[in-house]
């Protein structure tokens, strides 16, 4: 099985061990049956992060092993780009041969790309974010991430 990490999730494996668990426990994405894959666009998101979080050497070299566990993908595919207008389209609404048939979804530019990549790699999205829902067996398989209140 191959698992498309979203940034949220690259972030939970680096700082909450419960929610970590349980993620090894239901979807084992670095069991060698399956393939971890990681969007260039998240390691993007994740540098900013750091940067702006002041983290340390310590916190970037375990950051730089997590990612060495991953296949990281490029968006710079001519299908990736195509999948990227598409997707963003139908979130709009503004897609005639696949209409939404619900209102409008405003998606971050960076939740596109990844969305794009899982599409086309053909990968479960791991996430914890909600901006995908509508996305879920129309353009990508979505494995919603329910974080404890």
């Amino acid at each position: 099985m191959k698992y498309l990490l979203d940034t949220n999730i690259v972030l939970i494996y680096l700082r909450d061990s419960h929610t970590k668990n349980f993620i090894e426990k239901e979807f084992a994405p670095f069991d060698v049956a399956n393939i971890p894959i990681v969007s260039v666009v998240s390691l993007g998101e994740i540098e900013s992060i750091a940067l702006r979080n002041n983290w340390g050497q310590k916190r970037f070299a375990a950051v730089e092993r997590f990612f060495e566990k991953c296949l990281v993908t490029d968006i710079n595919s001519r299908d990736v780009i195509r999948r990227y207008g598409e997707i963003d389209a139908y979130s709009q609404g503004k897609l005639k041969e696949n209409p939404l048939n619900d209102s409008s979804r405003n998606m971050g530019k960076n939740d596109l790309w990844i969305a794009a990549t899982a599409s086309i790699v053909n990968a479960k999205l791991l996430t914890t974010d909600r901006d995908f829902t509508h996305l879920d067996t129309s353009y990508l398989d979505l494995n919603l991430i329910e974080l404890a209140k």
